[in-house]
């Protein structure tokens, strides 16, 4: 039959067979469907390799920046750590102590310049186990390099305000603990200790920092196993009136030392997730860190701009609102009620964390626990009562209701916002305190100015010098805080722009 058909209609229909062919495999090709990630990256082939690269560039540069994020705590503390070495010396025996009160010329985290400051970086790998003998009535903590208190030291501590000798052994110590110490493990081989003494309150000339100074100076730190001829004597160097860089490297410099950190530290005080985001980035304990010229450019950035999404990120605040202290006022709490390792109740709160380590220093239960007349809490502002920002070229006032709840002191202190140190001015201490002479109002409330110079009629006792222009945070610490604050039957008020 198909010999009997004409060579044209064997060819129509040679074309119409091809036809539906071709048709069927189109409806088969279209019918056909992918897995999803085929549509979001190259529909089953690689990128070019212009894109591979920019994209492996951005991963690069975002573990950087969540590594400065998670890191912050640690490079906060050896900051403080490099700058008061290299202005005081080093060694378990050497404890500065700010004499004279701590003022705008050191440069540290939100300083309270309004109780005597001792402090000095203890080396448990170089000297093995030490034993601090702390004094009396010390506000104070131990702390590892990642500023997770080891213990706290005074009334919430365990030597219960009455000092007391505080062993504290190294990572990994399997030797003899002897007994009549109060003994704790750090996770870091570095500790951080912080002692706070406070001055008793004076009169036209304010509170005499003599008597909180000599207490500091009865603190004693010593090797455990060290006999008394080979102990070093302790030194006690007067660290006021002095220009300290105490603050932590804004540039390549952060990432040497992270890495210096990463390699004297045990390999187990790092989680191991955090270990592998720094390993991608080439921090790797052991080996070496020599990132490429284009690595070297994008860790650059990251220093850079890690602070400014900090910066941006304490400025917006936080969705769930829980870093606000009143319903009906301006101050934050800092750690928007995490605990003093930054723990919510389901997760841990990294943005918070640093967002505190950048403009502060050492978290510690005292601070956040709510103990009934003891401990120290801290209600912090950047906005007025209308949540303007404040700066510097206005002036606010700030009124305090009588009966302060803090049964040892209050004080109101401005800092420079972006790092928490004090701005600096002829007033060089930017703080009040309720140890010194000020003028109150007939109820017994305290009124305090704030501004480029001093308002007419306002006494200097009243009066907080700020910078003109640059924008500042106020921070009112109670120290012994009471059942009023917690309560909120007692709040401080606003600050209201004159």
């Amino acid at each position: 039959l198909w010999q009997k058909i004409s060579s044209d209609t064997k060819m129509l229909f040679s074309l119409a067979v091809s036809f539906l062919s071709a048709a069927a495999g189109f409806l088969f090709c279209s019918a056909q469907e992918n897995p999803p990630l085929f549509e979001v990256t190259y529909n089953g082939n690689w990128p070019s390799a212009d894109e591979a690269q920019e994209l492996v560039d951005e991963l690069y540069y975002q573990r950087a920046i969540h590594a400065y994020m998670t890191m912050l705590p640690a490079l906060n503390v050896i900051g403080m750590r490099d700058g008061s070495e290299g202005a005081f010396g080093k060694g378990y025996n050497v404890l500065p102590i700010w004499k004279d009160r701590m003022d705008s010329r050191t440069w540290v985290p939100t300083p309270n310049g309004d109780v005597i400051y001792s402090m000095s970086y203890l080396d448990l790998k170089e000297t093995g186990p030490l034993v601090v003998a702390a004094p009396p009535r010390v506000i104070g903590m131990f702390t590892d390099f990642f500023q997770r208190t080891i213990t706290d030291v005074g009334t919430l501590g365990p030597d219960r305000g009455k000092g007391g000798l505080f062993l504290l052994l190294p990572p990994g110590y399997q030797g003899h603990m002897p007994a009549g110490y109060f003994s704790f493990k750090s996770d870091t081989f570095n500790v951080f200790l912080f002692f706070r003494t406070v001055m008793p309150p004076g009169g036209e000339k304010g509170p005499d920092p003599r008597p909180a100074v000599s207490l500091a100076e009865r603190t004693r730190v010593y090797p455990l196993w060290g006999v008394e001829k080979e102990i070093k004597q302790m030194v006690f160097p007067n660290a006021s009136g002095k220009r300290v860089n105490m603050m932590y490297p804004t540039d390549f410099a952060f990432w040497e030392k992270l890495k210096a950190f990463v390699d004297y530290e045990p390999v187990e005080c790092i989680t191991p997730e955090l270990r592998g985001v720094l390993a991608s980035i080439g921090i790797i304990k052991g080996e070496p860190f020599t990132p490429t010229e284009r690595k070297r450019e994008l860790l650059d950035k990251a220093v850079r701009t890690a602070p400014k999404m900090i910066m941006a990120s304490r400025k917006m605040g936080r969705a769930d609102g829980r870093n606000m202290y009143y319903t009906d006022r301006q101050y934050e709490r800092a750690w928007a009620g995490a605990t003093a390792e930054f723990h919510q109740q389901t997760y841990l709160d990294i943005d918070q964390r640093a967002a505190f380590f950048q403009y502060a220093y050492s978290s510690a239960p005292a601070m956040v626990m709510r103990t009934i007349g003891a401990g120290s809490k801290y209600p912090v502002t950047s906005r007025d009562a209308d949540g303007e920002i404040l700066n510097g070229n206005n002036t606010y006032s700030l009124r305090l209701p009588p009966d302060v709840p803090a049964t040892l002191f209050w004080a109101v202190t401005a800092y420079n916002v972006p790092d928490g140190t004090m701005p600096e001015t002829s007033q060089l201490l930017p703080s009040k305190n309720s140890m010194e002479e000020r003028e109150e109002k007939e109820d017994g409330s305290v009124e305090l100015f704030f501004g480029p110079s001093k308002p007419e009629g306002v006494s200097e006792e009243n009066f907080i010098q700020t910078v003109s222009g640059r924008d500042f945070l106020v921070a009112i610490r109670l120290y012994g805080s009471d059942i009023e604050f917690f309560d909120q039957t007692w709040k401080p008020d606003d600050l209201l722009k004159q």
